[in-house]
């Protein structure tokens, strides 16, 4: 049985330090150019520096999205980030254009590359193209089966790894090729800047009846054609395993901490017990399915694992909003008087409920005993997020514990 990695996204800094307390084996960031995700908060130099760090330190490995479609003007910039990137030594960079694999190759052989899912790598020649050129690892586009994975692994050299989307939001256009963004807004999803049409509410108009917009109900919502639903493959470990995969990847490079934390120490958790036993696995299936229910809005799809979707198990979705958890922020250190730091992400008030999730899966319910501003005044509640404020719950806490409100019904 081959070791699998469990690979897992960070918007920022803070992210990134919840994503290792809470199971991940590497983690993927984004720098300030060159990635899929612009409109993530994405790293500065300085903190992608201290964030290599602090994986290190846990023994976390740090991979670097630079996986644009690049036009000409790119490429001078590409060089020089890259020149860049040699001296901060990320474990691999994450690519998917011919030329900028190959400035990679040529500024920093020493790094490993991954070719990114952007490059449609649906079938094992694919795989040997890249190893030839010095790839490590090729992360496989979603349309693909377990059975076609499977076949994959058993075409391809033992030492080129092949990393799999097994969690989170599905694109609506092969392997991401999108083009309404830039057609409806002129910001091009293949250069970073994806603005998600696919999640808009459309209608039909008739030729002859300009102006007159035809909805297709499906829910009193409204009509979501192009809307994805997620995918969630929490219930298929032993076959992901089975099919030679190495890197079970969670897509959700914009997500909250509190979503990195959750479906991070879940999938560890999954992934863990199954290697233990299977039994174990299987008793704990109702946990790992509450806790991935408690922090995605859209329905569940396997997607393309199991073969094409039937029209009964299609993967497009009705869009409705549930949210069950709200956050509320990290909490960090803890100061003489022995309350604790925490940047406040939403609003809660003294003697109010909340959770605290611990990296081990305990989500332990709390009264806010006491909150506190930076000035060392008491406050009734603190309504205004991002402030940092000292708070005691009335028990010990852990640095990089989330703190959550559960909403009502």
């Amino acid at each position: 049985m081959r070791k699998v990695e469990l690979l897992v996204p960070a918007s920022s800094l803070e992210v990134l330090k919840v994503a290792v307390i809470f199971g991940a084996d590497a983690v993927y960031i984004g720098g300030e150019v060159y990635g899929l995700r612009a409109k993530a908060k994405n790293f500065s130099k300085e903190d992608m520096i201290a964030g290599i760090a602090f994986a290190h330190e846990h023994g976390v490995r740090v991979y670097v999205t630079a996986n644009i479609l690049a036009h000409n003007a790119d490429l001078a910039g590409v060089r020089t980030y890259f020149e860049e990137l040699k001296e901060i030594r990320p474990d691999a960079l994450i690519i998917s254009d011919p030329a900028v694999f190959t400035i990679a190759r040529e500024v920093c052989p020493e790094i490993d590359v991954h070719i990114s899912t952007q490059a449609n790598n649906t079938n094992y020649g694919t795989y040997h193209f890249w190893h030839r050129l010095g790839a490590t690892r090729v992360v496989s586009a979603r349309e693909l089966s377990l059975a076609e994975i499977k076949e994959i692994r058993q075409q391809i050299p033992d030492d080129l790894e092949i990393e799999t989307f097994i969690h989170g939001a599905m694109c609506i256009s092969y392997s991401g090729r999108c083009l309404l963004s830039n057609y409806f807004t002129g910001r091009d999803a293949n250069q970073g800047a994806c603005t998600h049409p696919c999640r808009w509410k459309y209608a039909v108009v008739e030729e002859q009846r300009p102006g007159e917009y035809l909805p297709v109900y499906e829910n009193e919502r409204g009509t979501y054609i192009f809307n994805s639903k997620d995918l969630c493959m929490i219930e298929h470990i032993p076959e992901l395993i089975d099919a030679g995969i190495d890197s079970f990847k969670i897509e959700g490079r914009m997500k909250t901490a509190l979503y990195v934390a959750t479906v991070a120490r879940t999938y560890r958790k999954a992934i863990d017990d199954y290697l233990t036993s299977e039994q174990l696995y299987r008793e704990h299936m109702p946990w790992y399915l509450e806790q991935i229910s408690n922090c995605t809005y859209r329905q569940f799809t396997t997607g393309f694992f199991f073969g094409k979707p039937s029209e009964e198990a299609q993967i497009y979705d009705s869009n409705t909003y549930i949210k069950e958890y709200t956050y509320l922020g990290i909490v960090g250190e803890r100061n003489a008087g022995g309350l604790y730091a925490i940047e406040q992400r939403n609003k809660f008030s003294v003697g109010e409920m909340i959770e605290i999730m611990k990296p081990n899966g305990d989500n332990i319910e709390v009264k806010v005993q006491r909150i506190v501003n930076e000035e060392g005044e008491d406050m009734d509640c603190a309504p205004h997020p991002k402030q940092k404020l000292w708070i005691d719950l009335g028990q010990p806490l852990d640095q990089y514990d989330i703190l959550r409100r559960k909403e009502e019904d």
